[in-house]
This record gives C-alpha cells, structure tokens and sequence, in this order.
C-alpha cells in the first residue's frame, strides 16, 4: 500500500537531515487535485518560520501540506516533492489549524487555539514540530498580536521547528528582527491582485484585506469607507508594505536576468574554452607536422651531402692517380670545386623551396617583386635579402638584433646585419567566402538544406588511400587558416574505397563539424561536402 501511494503521488525520497533542515522543494499537497508546489525550508540556525501574504494566498494550505509531508516521510512512505527535500526526524508533531470553537464545550475560538497551545507546550518532546495558523487571532488584534508573538518565541526557545502564519504587524516586526526567524509572504498579481501561491522569502507580505474585498465584490463605498477609516500610522505602514513587496519583485526580476546572463555567460565561456582547445591541437598538429617536414628534409639534405662529398673524394683520387702521369691545371682543380659548390647550392635550394603535392599555389605563396633597398633597419612585416644567399624573406620578428624569417614557406633565423630591407609588407590576400546553411527539418547535404555558395574543392581521384588522407589533413588546415567553413572533398566513384578512407578520417577529425555526400547537381556520390567547426 505504501509503495502504491508513493507512486501515486509521483514522490520521491526524502533525505534525513541531521543539522535539523527543514527543507521540501515544490512540495505538492498529496490530496488535492493540481496543487501549486511551493517551496518551504528553514535551515539553519534560522527554527521559526513566518508566512505572511493575502487572504486565500495558500498559508493555511502550505501549513498543512508541511505537516502532512513530515508525517509521511516518518511514515516509510515517498513525499510529493522534488528532489534535494531534506527533513529532520522529530519526535513529536503538533499543529493548530483552523477554527475548533465548541458551543458544547464553551470555547470560543481564541479560547479553543490557547487550549490547544497550551497542551502542546506541556507535551512537547524534543526535536518538535509545531504548526500554528494565525496564531493569537479571535481577540484585539493589539493583544493578539502581542500574545502571538510571545506563543512562538517560547517554542523557538524551546528549540522547536516551527512554522506559523498571520496578518498582524507585530509578528511580521518581529520576524524581521529576530536572528533565528525567517519570514515568507505569498505573492499576488500586481494588477488584479489575484493570488499567485508563490512563496516569497524575505517579504513581510501584505494582507491586502481591502483589495481583496473589493475584487470580490464588496461595495465600492465600503471599501472607500475602510480605508478613510484607517489611522495615519495603519495607512503609512500599508504604503511601506506595499513599497518593500514592490522592491522585492524588482529584485527578483533583476535576479532572474542576471542568473540568465550568468548562463549565457557560461554558455560563452564554454564555447571559448573549446576553440581554444581546438587551436591548441591545432598548433600541435601544425608544429608536430613542420618539425617532421624539417627532419626528413635535413636527412635528406645530408644524405645528398654525404654523396657529393663521396664524389668529391673519388675525383679527387682520381686526380691525385693522372698527378704521376700529367701536370695537374688549376682549371682541373677548379672544376672540381665549383662542381662540388654547385652540387650544394642545389641542395640547399631544393631544402628551401616548400613541398607539396603538386606546384606551389600563386595564392600561398606570394612572388616577392624586386625592389630597391631602403637601407634601414628591417621590422616585422618587412621583405629582405639575405646577404650571401641572396634569397629573399619576410620578416616574422626581430629580437636581440636577431630577425625570423619567412623564406618560402620555411622559418630561418639570421643576424639583422645580414638583412637587407627591400619592400614593406605584401597586401593580405582576400579571402571572400560566402555560405548559406539552412538548419531545419531538410537532411544535411539536400540540395535544399545545404548549399554552400561558394567552396573550396580537394580533388583527390587517382591517389593511393594514404595520399588522400595525407593531402585531406593538409587541406583542411589550411581551409581553416583562410577561414573557409565549407569545403569539398572530390573523390569520384571508383570501387568507393577512397570514399570509405575518407568518411574514416572525417568522423575522427576534431576540426569536422559534420559532413555529407553532396546533392545530385554537385557532384551527388562522388563528392563529400565537410563544414568545419568554428
């Protein structure tokens, strides 16, 4: 039966809170048919709870629905709240709610709630929950409301948990005055004045007595009257009421924008921290990708070294050998040299030219016009001559009269007094793309939903598996370094084994954002159209 209910009222479990918190999130009335939840909660050191607010705002309701959840959560049985509640265990449970005068009895109804505060306060049994609803109501409201606050300060200090509601001002002075107590107070629509069962914690609350009367129906002269009938001191009170429930609402709506800007906020901070791990790999790849390119073509360099030297020294042997039988010219040994010299001239040309798979694009590499040189310092940016070379570079940047160049493609170092400044900088290439993406319900890739206006293509037919991919690493870092979104990988139809290598490598890339065979009038199956991330 237990288990029945619980999942009757969707409930969840409670936790034992062993601070004495008294907390239920969206707590629901397990009787009533469509409830408001309402959030009520007393942590510590705060033991005493006031509700304020208008009349059929939900303060009985909410002091029924704490008292009824506390029980069943002592009972083994789930509450009807949200998860994150918390209750204590308690030992005794009282509450005085609603109106117990008896004709019978001769108890009028103030009489009957002092009978019952009065028996509480004899049985009370640490740790307690005591429940009053308006208390000291049914006399003066003066007196009453003296002798209502003097009722919940002795339970507090007792060390009760307790929740009360009322009207009268002298309770909500002293909740806003008292360390221990915190105060709560419905709200009400601002316009109609309708209730709106929304507990609002750090209000005094108004009990819109007169408002509410008039909204449901009483004589406009009436209420007109009541209110001229209100002292100076009762009216002031009312507008300083109305004053604080008013710079409550503004704070909470200022609140509410500012936890959305915090979200968004960390929304952005989030996106940043991605692309900035996505340059970071980037980098990684980029410089991973140079020092190999560096490593093979200084291997290579040396190796070509290693057989002129080799060819060096078999002419040389071979001269020494035709020394015993004819004069040895120095043109005979200056041919030797100027071979040798010119064998490692080519060597290091080839090293500092760029490779690639095919010639060097015009739009990557810029062709350096000749100029006069200025004569002075070179700064970055600049286009010089290295003396002794004679090849011409770009200034990455100058440090300790030591400048990093820009030769080709390839990074040199050389001393500023070795430079010659020829030219200030190139113009930047222009780079235009344009991309229309359309993110609705037609599929990626459709001649609808996705059609770049303008792209750039890697035509990859006739390479090997590894060519392919090797080339499709290097496109795409380049397509990103121009800021290119949307490009296209042409791979034709063949046995599809390009195409298959080619998927592969997309779904592990971290710069693909997503990718899609091409529509029919762009080249359908044989083309894989990629968008990469920004």
């Amino acid at each position: 039966a237990r288990a029945r209910f619980s999942e009757h009222v969707d409930g969840v479990e409670p936790a034992l809170s062993t601070d004495g918190a008294f907390e239920l999130q969206a707590a629901r009335h397990p009787l009533l048919k469509n409830p408001v939840p309402v959030t009520i909660k007393i942590v510590p050191p705060a033991t005493l709870l006031l509700i304020t607010g208008p009349n059929t705002g939900g303060k009985t309701v909410a002091l029924k629905t704490a008292g009824l959840l506390a029980l069943m959560a002592q009972s083994g049985l789930r509450i009807p709240a949200a998860d994150g509640s918390r209750l204590p265990v308690f030992r005794s449970l009282f509450a005085d709610i609603g109106d117990e005068q008896s004709i019978e009895a001769s108890l009028s109804t103030f009489s009957a709630h002092i009978a019952n505060i009065a028996a509480m306060d004899k049985s009370l049994a640490l740790p307690a929950l005591v429940l009053l609803d308006e208390v000291g109501s049914g006399t003066d409201p003066i007196e009453g409301g003296a002798l209502g606050v003097a009722v919940v300060d002795h339970f507090r200090r007792r060390g009760a948990t307790l929740i009360a509601t009322s009207h009268y001002d002298a309770l909500k002075t002293y909740a806003s005055t008292t360390d221990g107590v915190t105060s709560a107070a419905f709200g009400f629509d601002a316009d109609t004045f309708a209730p709106t069962y929304q507990l609002l914690y750090g209000s005094p609350g108004r009990s819109l007595a007169l408002e509410i009367a008039a909204r449901l129906g009483l004589n406009a002269s009436v209420v007109a009257a009541a209110r001229q009938n209100l002292s100076a001191r009762e009216a002031q009170l009312a507008e300083h009421l109305a004053k604080i429930d008013r710079d409550m609402r503004s704070l909470e709506h200022e609140q509410r924008l500012a936890t959305r800007e915090r979200e968004t906020l960390s929304e952005a901070e989030g996106r940043m921290r991605q692309r900035e791990e996505a340059l970071r790999q980037r980098e990684e790849t980029f410089r991973r990708r140079l020092n190999e390119e560096l490593e093979t073509q200084v291997r290579s360099a040396r190796r070509e070294i290693d057989e002129v030297i080799a060819s060096l020294k078999a002419r040389t042997n071979a001269i020494a050998q035709d020394a015993a039988r004819q004069p040895i010219t120095t043109g005979d040994t200056g041919g030797v040299r100027g071979d040798a010299r010119a064998a490692v001239d080519a060597i290091v040309k080839r090293t500092l030219e760029p490779h690639g798979d095919g010639p060097p694009d015009a739009s990557r590499t810029p062709v350096l016009e000749s100029a006069e040189p200025s004569g002075r310092a070179p700064s970055i940016g600049d286009r010089v001559v290295i003396g002794g070379l004679g090849l011409e570079a770009v200034v990455t940047a100058v440090h300790d009269g030591v400048a990093d160049l820009d030769v080709r493609g390839k990074r040199m170092r050389s001393s500023v007094r070795d430079l010659r400044v020829i030219g200030g900088p190139l113009p930047a290439a222009q780079v235009s793309v344009h991309v229309e993406l359309t993110r609705g319900r037609e599929p990626f890739g459709s001649s609808e939903g996705f059609r770049p206006q303008a792209s750039a293509d890697l035509n990859v037919i006739g390479c090997t598996v590894d060519e392919a991919i090797a080339r499709a690493e290097r496109f795409l870092d380049e397509s990103l370094l121009t800021d290119q979104r949307v490009v296209r990988f042409i791979h034709g139809y063949g046995t599809g084994q390009l195409k298959r290598a080619l998927t592969g490598f997309l779904q592990q890339h971290p710069l693909v954002a997503r990718f899609a065979t091409a529509p029919p009038d762009q080249g359908g199956g044989g083309v894989t159209v990629v968008e990469l991330k920004e």
